[in-house]
């Protein structure tokens, strides 16, 4: 009897086992990969299995969420929004030379089977978009001082597209969040979002980057791993697991399987971006290497006659200018670097020297969009948008008698939003060769407590971030816990002697 229950027993643990199979199979959503289906790769050494991504995000380098700027356009640009937005859609070899150190392993391996296989039409296309933008990249890395093959960030960010954005809101090829764009002094507003500006977001990432890699010592997979996951995740994923060694901290179970593959992901795109053919990627129609001009815009211009006095076209200009979200340059932007055809930069500077001031501007009405509720009508939405009921018919194809509710309408933006002030407000400034690690508030967290907990005095923590002593602080705030500076390649403590 207890032979036959024992019998029965082991069949009904079996029996769940298989159900629970194709449940346990379900890949969760993660960066990037999204239209891709996992590969029958060789198991990894680790009881992780590779996650794959949305169908058409890419993953941000989550440091923390902001308000996202009011979605406006006018009637041209509405026309054009469907082309804007990105989307993302073996063992004993040698090792390609490399400024950042690569390794192989089993995580590794498995990513390098996976890009030859199920991932092969994506990973083509990432390397036939990567000529048009990794020589500048590099370029502008090394001027940094950064090593070159960090292009490769971007790669595994975006396959860099730079109108990609994530489901988190992370935005352009390098995916910043807006407030990490901000605090790298990136402007983003209704005008313009410099997050899509290979050159000004490649150079935000390189300042990004080697404030990672002087809080993590000088280990670049822990740099990696704090621009996908947030540097404090990666310092409380140290302290929990008491090493400072990325596979070892990996093989727990702290941090998210999205930053498990990151580092692995990364280095399996620059073994085979160094070497395609070597992999399989022989006949990769890639794209010319991206080439302009730029000329300084004293005052908001019309991206048409910009594109009139270039001898090109609109859409040539607005793809040269991806930060820029209008048909014109932004308000109170200085010495706006506008980016035209290389070698037409004399032609226009000659031409638009002869157009006033006062005409090199027009002004259009700006558009967003509503959702109707059930007890809307017309004359109601109109009336709470400062327009007409006639209006809103004519733009949305109604008529006096058409229901409304649970349609998305296209309204007349209401003006009480001064959008020639935009700009103007303070934004953080990083000097050059100085950096600032951040700290999420969490509730009961006090000036005191952080004091202790940082290692840093609380008068020093107070004037960080213009605080008092005494004031509570509130949960969700990103305060400044510590501040490095640059000296002789390494980053010190501000506040260190010597």
């Amino acid at each position: 009897m207890k032979k036959c229950s024992h019998f029965t027993s082991v069949a009904i643990a079996a029996a769940l086992l298989l159900y629970a199979l194709p449940v346990l199979a379900i890949e969760p959503i993660q960066p990037l990969l999204a239209e891709l289906i996992r590969p029958n790769a060789p198991m990894l050494a680790s009881n992780s299995q590779p996650a794959l991504v949305p169908a058409d995000e890419t993953v941000a380098n989550a440091i923390g969420a902001s308000a996202s700027v009011a979605d406006l356009f006018s009637l041209e640009e509405l026309r054009d929004k469907a082309n804007d937005d990105g989307e993302l859609a073996p063992p004993d070899i040698d090792l390609p030379i490399s400024d950042i150190p690569l390794a192989l392993n089993s995580k590794v391996e498995y990513f390098l089977y996976y890009f030859q296989n199920k991932g092969e039409q994506a990973f083509s296309h990432w390397l036939s978009r990567s000529s048009r933008y990794i020589p500048m990249m590099k370029e502008i890395l090394k001027r940094e001082g950064m090593p070159e093959d960090l292009v490769y960030v971007a790669m595994i960010e975006s396959g860099f597209q730079l109108h990609a954005k994530s489901w988190a809101s992370a935005v352009g090829p390098w995916q910043f969040m807006s407030e990490t764009g901000r605090r790298y002094s990136l402007r983003i507003d209704q005008w313009i979002d410099e997050r899509k500006d290979p050159v000004k977001a490649t150079t935000a990432a390189a300042m990004y980057l080697k404030e990672l890699y002087g809080i993590f010592k000088g280990d670049w997979y822990l740099a990696a791993a704090g621009y996908n996951a947030g540097e404090n995740k990666i310092l409380r994923a140290i302290s929990m697991y008491d090493t400072s060694d990325f596979w070892e901290i990996s093989q727990g179970s702290y941090l998210k399987r999205e930053t498990k593959e990151y580092v692995p992901k990364l280095l399996a795109a620059a073994i085979i971006a160094k070497d395609p053919a070597r992999y399989g990627f022989s006949d990769v129609a890639y794209l010319p290497p991206i080439e302009f001009d730029t000329v300084t815009i004293p005052s908001r211009t019309d991206l048409d006659l910009a594109a009139k006095l270039c001898g090109t076209t609109y859409e040539t200009i607005k793809e040269l200018n991806p930060d820029l979200r209008h048909w014109c340059t932004p308000p109170n932007y200085t010495d706006y670097q506008l980016k035209i055809p290389k070698g037409t930069k004399q032609q226009f500077e000659l031409e638009f020297a002869k157009i006033p001031e006062g005409k090199r501007f027009t002004e259009k009405v700006l558009y967003t969009r509503y959702k109707a509720g059930k007890r809307d009508s017309l004359r109601s939405v109109a009336r709470r948008f400062g327009t007409t009921p006639t209006v809103l018919a004519e733009l949305n194809g109604l008529n006096s008698r058409s229901r409304l509710s649970g349609k998305t309408l296209i309204i007349p933006a209401k003006q009480t939003v001064d959008f020639g002030s935009e700009g103007l407000t303070a934004k953080a400034v990083v000097s050059k060769g100085q950096y600032s690690k951040f700290y999420t508030v969490k509730r009961g967290d006090t000036i005191s407590t952080l004091s202790k907990r940082f290692n840093v005095s609380a008068k020093l923590l107070a004037a960080w971030n213009n605080l008092k002593a005494t004031v509570a602080l509130k949960p969700g705030r990103r305060i400044i816990i510590a501040k490095f500076t640059e000296k002789n390649g390494e980053m010190v403590p501000a506040a260190a002697k010597g």
